[in-house]
């Protein structure tokens, strides 16, 4: 027996209709455990180069990772790959919630989906059971909607749903995927990717337990039991389950890197209005988790008096709508993002692609004979929700935003390309790197384009008597850094933090579970991944597998044509916020490069190319993927 998994991947090709089951080896296993590295490996042996994402040739892959469903908390993660829409590179986003532990109750580690259904379907899962059933009647409906049929139609309330929604039939490039309404595959426009495969829907039921699979299930108990209990001793943790994410609206601000109109500010001035008290008082119903998760980081919300369907907005989509397009009204931010879950829209694109469209506005880029006779005023809540929707039907300008903020300013025209924030064509989470440098960083490689969890942030490891700091030790990080530093030990650190969020997004951990960032230790996430396989890893073994991963991605990207020139940031970032705290900060521009220089040789990186060497890609038992790279 191969502990820890079920060893079967679940193939469905929608062109053919065929369904087969793939039994993994052990060795396979040991290498790529769940996750980001399965997604990885199965993208680069079976995608076709160059194949445009929305062709039927694409690849998409749902994977656990190696932990997802066993009894610990923040062990809910899988990942949903393939080329994205959005980059036209490698595409990947994570979520947690029920979908994942459920599909390994069910007998899987991982699907993946080939070819195009000529009619809409969608996936049923049952036990030993599975089924490709007609869609039509649930195409173009809300989410909410065709989650409450497809439970009618199997007589199964538990039944746990994965979708899309219209925006991903409309091939919206950045469409994402819900799990149970409130749980999202949000970036990079994997929701796009079902929308043209005509698959609407995976729904799910299972029974098999974890602990049939563990090693040492009573280990696993154990360990899941003690964290449960921890999380209301740790700071993070706790602020994360009383306030969840809304809680570092105001922090931010303070400190001058909460993005503001289009990331030209970094400080709101109607901050009150959108913090975590407004938001507390005027939406907070109730907080809910994930599975098996003590943290219970989300938020329930009513949305003009009603309980929303949705879950309530989390701090990316509060600044997304709120301060970043100058919008202070949190009952228009609420019903912004009701209509993404509804409409399945990334919240994170979506809100940072209208605020681009504002400023092109406010500069006379485009204006009412081009927005439908909008006021795309920074504001303007009642435009913004407008849009939301256009975005979702890709309606009039609509349509154009659809397409993202890069290919926008591209056929706007004009100085437009320097208002959209983006890097490789994804838009900007809501942190604003001039006050956290490495943040930045991990935008500029980042393989699916800017992405705020590459590493833990710069600010968890300035103080050397943190908790943050001193949970970081075990990963050798035995000297504070300023946030606002890209120095070589600063460059050293961010190598063995990417290495540890990379493992987590193979293992299936949370961001918000494990060292530095919270209260599950490093020799605890070890425990954990031993418990389940029996295998005796230690700290060195587990980061390469991180690392494995990574370099999978990056190998991908070259492939398709990326290199060192497509890892840059927005020319904004290098110039000066206008307000805050950080008031004319900008990033240094030579410090940035000369940080990327040192990180490359670091990894074993061509410092020319950025692509990995041979001899990187063979010590961590990539060479076959080598001659990959052009």
């Amino acid at each position: 027996m191969i502990y820890g998994t079920t060893a079967k991947i679940l193939r469905v090709n929608l062109t053919t209709g065929s369904i087969e089951i793939e039994e993994l080896s052990e060795d396979f296993y040991r290498l790529y455990p769940g996750g980001k590295a399965i997604a990885g490996y199965i993208l680069l042996n079976e995608l076709p180069p160059h194949t445009d994402p929305f062709d039927p040739d694409n690849v998409l892959v749902f994977a656990n990772g190696l932990l997802t469903g066993a009894p610990v908390s923040t062990a809910t993660r899988y990942v949903v790959s393939a080329r994205s829409p959005l980059t036209m590179g490698y595409g990947e986003s994570e979520a947690g919630g029920f979908w994942g532990p459920e599909l390994k109750m069910a007998g899987y580690e991982a699907i993946v989906v080939k070819g195009r259904s000529p009619e809409p379907v969608y996936l049923w899962i049952h036990e030993d059971a599975v089924e490709v059933r007609p869609a039509g009647h649930l195409w173009g409906r809300l989410t909410a909607e065709v989650q409450d049929q497809i439970r009618d139609e199997s007589g199964d309330d538990k039944i746990r749903v994965l979708q899309t929604g219209p925006a991903g039939e409309n091939l919206v490039r950045f469409a994402g995927i819900t799990n149970d309404l409130r749980h999202f595959n949000g970036r990079n426009g994997m929701g796009a990717v079902m929308g043209s495969k005509n698959l609407r829907a995976i729904a799910v039921r299972g029974r098999q337990r974890y602990k049939s699979l563990a090693y040492d299930p009573d280990a696993l108990l154990k360990l899941g039991r003690e964290l449960a209990r921890r999380v209301p001793e740790n700071p993070q943790s706790w602020d994360l389950q009383h306030r969840g994410t809304p809680g570092i609206v105001e922090p931010l601000n303070t400190s001058g890197i909460l993005p503001t109109r289009n990331f030209r500010q970094g400080a709101f001035e109607n901050v009150d209005q959108v913090k975590w008290e407004a938001y507390e008082n005027e939406l907070l119903t109730a907080r809910r988790s994930c599975y098996a998760c003590a943290v219970r980081c989300k938020r329930e919300v009513a949305v003009d008096g009603q309980v929303s369907e949705y879950g309530g907005p989390e701090y990316e989509t509060v600044g997304a709508f709120g301060p970043n397009c100058g919008v202070s009204d949190l009952q228009a931010i609420a019903r912004a993002n009701d209509l993404c879950n509804a409409y399945m829209l990334d919240t994170i694109s979506t809100g940072a692609t209208i605020a681009f469209a504002m400023e092109c506005y406010e500069h006379g880029l485009i204006g009412p004979a081009d927005t439908d006779g909008l006021d795309l005023r920074f504001g303007n809540g009642d435009a913004m929700i407008t849009m939301v929707k256009r975005i979702a039907k890709r309606e009039g300008f609509g349509d154009l935003l659809a397409e993202g903020s890069l290919r926008a300013a591209q056929e706007i025209g004009g100085d437009a390309q320097f208002f959209a924030m983006q890097v490789k064509g994804q838009e900007l989470p809501m942190h604003d790197p001039r006050g956290k440098y490495t943040v930045g960083i991990g935008y500029a490689i980042s393989e699916i384009g800017a992405d705020h969890l590459v590493v833990a942030h710069d600010t968890m490891l300035t103080n050397p008597d943190s908790i943050p700091f001193q949970n970081a030790r075990p990963l050798g990080i035995t000297e504070a850094q300023p946030a606002r530093s890209m120095g070589e030990e600063k460059m050293k650190q961010f190598y063995v933090l990417e290495k540890l969020t990379s493992l987590e997004k193979v293992i299936g951990y949370c961001f918000f579970g494990p060292a530095p960032r919270s209260y599950i230790q490093i020799e605890e996430m070890l425990l954990s991944i031993n418990a389940a396989t029996g295998w005796e890893l230690d700290l060195e073994e587990a980061l390469l597998i991180g690392e494995r991963a990574t370099n999978m991605a990056r190998v991908f990207n070259a492939r398709e044509g990326f290199s060192r020139e497509d890892d840059q940031l927005p020319e904004r970032l290098f110039q000066g916020l206008e307000n805050g705290a950080l008031q004319g900060e900008a990033m240094p521009r030579q410090e940035f490069k000369q940080a990327l220089d040192f990180l490359y040789r670091v990894k074993g990186w061509d410092i020319e190319t950025g692509n990995p060497t041979r001899e990187r890609l063979e010590s961590l038992s990539l060479g076959w993927a080598a001659g990959m790279i052009a």
